[in-house]
C-alpha cells in the first residue's frame, strides 16, 4: 500500500508540475497528404525564436520553455499549423498543400534606429489569393511558379542561375594541358536537394556536378610534408560508358584542430528586407548563426551588420565568450523593408578592417536569397570592390537561403570574387554540416589561388573531358601568373576531381583540328634532342616516348597555390602512374563520388551519357555507401529514389 500511495504522489506531483508550466521536449513527425516525410518544415515556438526544423525522416524535437506553449508548423506551399503544446509528449503532423501568401509592397510601421537602419522591422502585411488563382503543375519551369505560389503577373519566380555548357572531349596530342581553379563550393547539391524535397526536378543549370560530388567527404590521407595537401589518384573503368575510363583526383587539405586555429574578426552581413519574412529564410538564419555561436572561442570576435532599406550595424564587435549578447542581437531581428545590398557590403568590409587581426581569420559571413539590390553603382563595380578587399586579407562566405527571388548567380560571383565559398541553406541540418561539423573547412583557409595543371601522356590517353568545373576552366597561361584568381581551400576540406578518357589506341574520334603548318619546324629540332620536359608541352613526351622513360606515366599532375598571407605560389608536382582497377577493386569513395557525377548528368541529360540510368546510380551508392557515419550518403540515395518518382529520368 505505501509503494502505491508513493506512486500516486509521485504521479499528482508530476502533473502538478506539468500544469505550473515547465519546460519539456516535445518529439514528433511532420508528413504531408501521402505520408511522406517533410525535410526542412520549421516547428517554432510561438512568439520566440525557439525554432528547429524537421530531418530527412520528418522527424523534429524541440525544447518548449512550459507547457503553455504553442507550436507553429510552417513548410512553403504548405498550410501552416499552429497546435497547442499542452500536457503532449509527442506531437504529429500531416501538412496539407495550400496556396502561399505573396507580400504587398506596404510596409509596416518601424522601430527605433540603429545607426540609419531600424533594428526591429514589423513584419510584412500579406494578402491570400484564392486556391483558384494557385498553380497545380508540380513541373518547374524557369519564370515560372512553384507549386502554391502565384504573381497576378504570372512571374513571380525570378530565380536565376549562370548558363553551364558541359566541357567536351579534348584530343590530347593538341590540347595535352588541363587548367582550372579548384572549386570546394557546395550550393548546387543542397538547392538540388531543395528542389527534390518540394517535388520538383531541378532546372538544368541549377546542377554544377563538380559542387554534388564535392558536397561528400572522402577518405583521402592527411598531408605529411612540406605541403598543405596531398593528392590521390585512381583509375578504372567509367560507369555511363564502358569504351572509357575515369580518373578521379582527390586533394586532402591539412586539418587543425579548432584550439589551434588562429583568432576570427567575423563579421555577419545579414539580409533583413521583406524577402527575407517567410520561415526557411530569416528564421532559419537566426538558427543557423545561433550554431555558429556557440561554436566561437574567446579570442574570436563578432560584429552584425544588416541591410534593408538602409545598412547598420547592430552589434558592434564583441568577443567570442559574450555568447548571450551576440544571440540577443540576431533575436531582435525581423524582416521589412527593400534590398540596399551594396551598401550593407561596404559597411560589413568597413567594420572587418577597423578590427583587422593580423596573421588571424578575417571574414565576413553573408546571408541572402540572393535578391541583391547593390544601389548606383554596377554588378562590375562591385566585384572590382570585394577584389580589392581580399588583397587586404578580408575574404567573405556567401550564405543562400529561400527560394522564388534566389540569385544563385550573383551570389556564387561574390564568393568567387572575394576568396570565399558559396553554400546553401535549406534546412537547420545543413547549417549544423556548414558552421559545426565543417567549421574549420568553413571559416579558415589553408590555400588561396588553388589551380589545377593536368597533362596527359597521348601515349596512355587519346581524349579528355573534365566532368564539371565548366565555370572554372582558366587559360593554359593561367597557370604561372600569380596574379590571375583562383579558388580557396579550407582546414580539413577535401576537393574531388573526375576526367573521362578516352584510352590510347581507342578507334573513337575525338575532336581535332587541322595539322598545323607551321609547328613542325619548331617542334622537331627540340624532339630531336629530347630536351622537352613533360611539364611544359605535349613535345616532351613525344620525344622520350621514343626510349621509352614515360610510356608507363598517365599524366603528371601540377598544383599552384599561395600562403593566405602571401602573393607568391608554390609549385606541387606529381608524376602519375595511373594502374587501371577492375572495377571491383575501387573505392567506396570512387564507386560513390562516379555515382554522383552519373545522376548529376542524368538530371543535366547530358550529350556524354551513354549507358547511366537512376537505377545504376541507386545500385552503386547503395553499394559504395561506405560507414556514412553521419547520413549523407544514405540521405543521397533517398534523393535519387524520390527524383525518379518525379519524373522518367
Amino acid at each position: 500500500m505505501k509503494a502505491i500511495a508513493s506512486f500516486f504522489t509521485v504521479f499528482l506531483l508530476s502533473m502538478f508540475l506539468v500544469s505550473a508550466g515547465l519546460p519539456g521536449i516535445i518529439t514528433g513527425t511532420v508528413v504531408d497528404t501521402n505520408g511522406y516525410a517533410l525535410q526542412g518544415v520549421t516547428v517554432t515556438e510561438q512568439g520566440t525564436s525557439n525554432a528547429v526544423q524537421t530531418d530527412m525522416h520528418g522527424k523534429y524535437s524541440i525544447t518548449v520553455s512550459s507547457r503553455k506553449a504553442v507550436l507553429v508548423f510552417a513548410w512553403p506551399g504548405m498550410l501552416t499549423q499552429t497546435i497547442p503544446v499542452g500536457n503532449a509528449g509527442v506531437i504529429n503532423i500531416q501538412m496539407s498543400p495550400a496556396p502561399l501568401a505573396l507580400p504587398e509592397a506596404e510596409e509596416q510601421g518601424q522601430a527605433d534606429v540603429v545607426s540609419g537602419l531600424p533594428e526591429n522591422v514589423a513584419g510584412v502585411r500579406v494578402k491570400p489569393f484564392p486556391a483558384s488563382m494557385a498553380k497545380k503543375s508540380m513541373a518547374y519551369t524557369a519564370g515560372g511558379s512553384f507549386p502554391g505560389y502565384r504573381h497576378p503577373s504570372g512571374d513571380w519566380n525570378t530565380e536565376s542561375y549562370s548558363t553551364i555548357r558541359e566541357n567536351g572531349f579534348k584530343d590530347v596530342l593538341h590540347n595535352p594541358l588541363s587548367t582550372f581553379s579548384i572549386d570546394v563550393d557546395r550550393a548546387s547539391y543542397a538547392n538540388v536537394r531543395r528542389f527534390i524535397n518540394m517535388g520538383q526536378l531541378p532546372p538544368v543549370d541549377a546542377v554544377r556536378i563538380e559542387e554534388m560530388i564535392n558536397y561528400f567527404s572522402y577518405d583521402y590521407p592527411q598531408p605529411d610534408g612540406e605541403h598543405p595537401f596531398t593528392v590521390s589518384t585512381e583509375l578504372s573503368a567509367c560507369p555511363w560508358n564502358s569504351s572509357h575510363q575515369l580518373l578521379k583526383i582527390g586533394l586532402q587539405g591539412q586539418s587543425i584542430d579548432k584550439e589551434n586555429l588562429p583568432p576570427s574578426n567575423i563579421v555577419f552581413l545579414l539580409d533583413v528586407s521583406g524577402s527575407m519574412g517567410a520561415p526557411n529564410k530569416l528564421p532559419l538564419l537566426k538558427s543557423a548563426f545561433s550554431m555558429l555561436v556557440r561554436e566561437l572561442r574567446p579570442d574570436d570576435r563578432v560584429a552584425i551588420a544588416v541591410y534593408a532599406g538602409a545598412a547598420g550595424e547592430v552589434l558592434e564587435s564583441t568577443p567570442g565568450n559574450e555568447k548571450e549578447k551576440i544571440m540577443a542581437a540576431l533575436d531582435k531581428l525581423q524582416a521589412g523593408g527593400s534590398t540596399a545590398g551594396g551598401e550593407g557590403l561596404k559597411l560589413a568590409y568597413s567594420i572587418a578592417e577597423k578590427h583587422f587581426i593580423e596573421g588571424g581569420n578575417n571574414r565576413i559571413i553573408l546571408a541572402t536569397d540572393g535578391d541583391f539590390n547593390i544601389g548606383p553603382s554596377s554588378d562590375a563595380e562591385m566585384e572590382r570592390f570585394i577584389e580589392k578587399k581580399r588583397e587586404k586579407g578580408i575574404f567573405i562566405t556567401v550564405l543562400g537561403f529561400g527560394m522564388g527571388n534566389y540569385k544563385d548567380s550573383k551570389m556564387e560571383t561574390i564568393a568567387d570574387k572575394g576568396n570565399g565559398n558559396y553554400a546553401y541553406i535549406d534546412n537547420i541540418q545543413e547549417a549544423s554540416k556548414m558552421f559545426v561539423s565543417e567549421f574549420g573547412g568553413t571559416m579558415f583557409t589553408i590555400a588561396k589561388d588553388v589551380k589545377f595543371q593536368i597533362e596527359f601522356n597521348p601515349a596512355r590517353v587519346k581524349g579528355y573531358r573534365l566532368v564539371g568545373y565548366e565555370n572554372r576552366l582558366l587559360n593554359d597561361e593561367d597557370f604561372n601568373d600569380d596574379m590571375k584568381d583562383a579558388g580557396e581551400m579550407g582546414a580539413g576540406h577535401t576537393v574531388t576531381v573526375l576526367y573521362e578518357l578516352v584510352p590510347a589506341g581507342s578507334d573513337e574520334e575525338v575532336a581535332d583540328i587541322d595539322p598545323l603548318k607551321y609547328q613542325s619546324a619548331r617542334q622537331n629540332p627540340q624532339e630531336r634532342a629530347g630536351n622537352r620536359h613533360p611539364d611544359h608541352n605535349v613535345t616532351g613526351y613525344r620525344a622520350e616516348r621514343k626510349s621509352g622513360r614515360y610510356t608507363d606515366e598517365l599524366m603528371t599532375v601540377k598544383i599552384r597555390y599561395k600562403d593566405p598571407e602571401s602573393d607568391k605560389s608554390t609549385l606541387y608536382e606529381l608524376p602519375v602512374k595511373g594502374r587501371l582497377l577492375e572495377p571491383g577493386k575501387t573505392s567506396d569513395d570512387f564507386r560513390f563520388a562516379a555515382a554522383v557525377a552519373q545522376w548529376g548528368m542524368i538530371l543535366r541529360k547530358s550529350e556524354f551519357l551513354e549507358e547511366g540510368t537512376t537505377e545504376a546510380v541507386l545500385e552503386a551508392a547503395r553499394n559504395a555507401r561506405g560507414k556514412d557515419t553521419e547520413g549523407y550518403r544514405g540521405e543521397f540515395i533517398r534523393i535519387v529514389q524520390t527524383a525518379s518518382n518525379l519524373s522518367t529520368l
